[in-house]
């Protein structure tokens, strides 16, 4: 737990709890740790008090952040991985579209939420939306403001 009153920035308490998780092996080499959005609500920090403690586990070399993918531990014995061929958002997003070929996903039924994708993919919100907002361009899904998003019909589908 976080003491908010003591002297001790609150950045420094949470690389500190990381860093413990870490050495316990609670979080093994190139696992990915937990996104700055959730270290936000788990601790009830702003975004930058977790931004700040990240950016102190990356100084130390514990860990290594792989843009549009997520902060994972640094192994001793291995370099950060390399990023992947193609971005998460246009995997996230050709999942969807191969669950609405194969039927999974049907026309005007919702899609997982953001939050089911960003638990599912270990991403960041941003990272979901842009895949959404990719398949919406494409035509295969649309958005009703508040209710989420929905599988086009048929006839909206891109043609391959």
């Amino acid at each position: 737990m976080l003491d908010h009153d003591g002297d001790t920035h609150l950045y420094v308490q949470i690389a500190e709890i990381i860093r413990q998780q870490i050495q316990r092996g609670d979080l093994p080499p190139g696992h990915p740790i937990p996104s700055e959005a959730t270290i936000q609500s788990e601790f009830g920090v702003a975004r930058t008090t977790a931004r700040r403690a990240f950016h102190m586990l990356r100084e130390e070399g514990l860990i290594y952040t792989v843009q549009g993918e997520g902060t994972f531990v640094t192994s001793p014995d291995t370099a950060p991985r390399e990023p992947r061929k193609i971005p998460m958002y246009r995997k996230i997003a050709d999942d969807i579209v191969a669950g609405i070929r194969d039927g999974d996903l049907r026309p005007r039924r919702p899609i997982p939420s953001e939050t089911a994708l960003v638990q599912k993919y270990e991403v960041a919100r941003e990272t979901v939306r842009r895949a959404i907002g990719r398949l919406r361009e494409q035509g295969w899904v649309y958005t009703v403001p508040q209710r989420g998003s929905f599988v086009s019909p048929e006839d909206k589908w891109p043609a391959d």
